[in-house]
């Protein structure tokens, strides 16, 4: 299956990851700060479904590249790597430019938490874009890939629901702090540094495998 060090490593970055608010989870954070925790665990729950959908697209996808193309998919992770590092500076640049700017609302609540939760990740096109090149540097790619994938998906679809859950019952406080630009310039430090760090180790063990 997935050694243990590739499993950290995705977890680490899965974790940072969901730390950083994106359009779904602000989505999550408003329903919540705004119509309690049953509204925002209805539109996790609806976010969490849209995902779905993606991680399978990319499961299946990147499954039959792997058999296809092998030397295409290590080119992919590669990619990945360097895509993560790419992240990491951005980060890095988002915290050096941060001084009065806060957190924008997320979306305009909705009654419907759970539908307008699915149409939420759906309507995010760059979720898969980031799905596919992520996962390629944590899989295998002379083991079943498809398995990895599915479970590196419920690993993450796990972790993102289990911060989500603590974003939601935090309510309104998360919502706050994320609007300090101090507090939202030390987790852009912290994930930046973290994915830059992991994105050297993948690519050093994917140009200098150990033997």
């Amino acid at each position: 299956m997935i050694d243990a060090e590739r499993l950290v490593a995705f977890a680490l970055v899965t974790g940072m990851t969901s730390l950083v608010p994106g359009p779904s989870m602000l989505f999550v954070l408003s329903q919540s700060a705004w119509r309690g925790a049953r509204s925002g665990m209805a539109a996790l729950a609806g976010v969490q479904l849209g995902y779905v959908l993606w991680w399978l697209l990319a499961a299946f996808g990147l499954g039959t590249l792997a058999q296809a193309f092998p030397l295409a998919f290590r080119m992919l992770a590669v990619g990945g790597a360097l895509y993560l590092a790419w992240l990491g500076l951005q980060a890095l640049r988002q915290a050096a430019a941060t001084s009065t700017d806060t957190v924008e609302s997320a979306r305009k609540p909705s009654a419907h938490a759970l539908r307008v939760g699915v149409v939420v990740a759906l309507s995010n096109p760059k979720a898969l874009i980031y799905i596919v090149a992520l996962l390629p540097p944590f899989v295998d790619s002379s083991r079943s890939v498809v398995p990895q994938l599915l479970v590196l998906a419920t690993l993450a679809l796990a972790i993102d629901a289990a911060i989500a859950s603590v974003y939601i019952f935090a309510g309104s406080r998360v919502a706050a702090a994320m609007g300090r630009p101090e507090t939202r310039r030390r987790l852009d430090l912290a994930v930046g540094a973290i994915f830059i760090i992991i994105a050297v180790a993948i690519l050093a063990e994917l140009l200098w495998p150990r033997s």
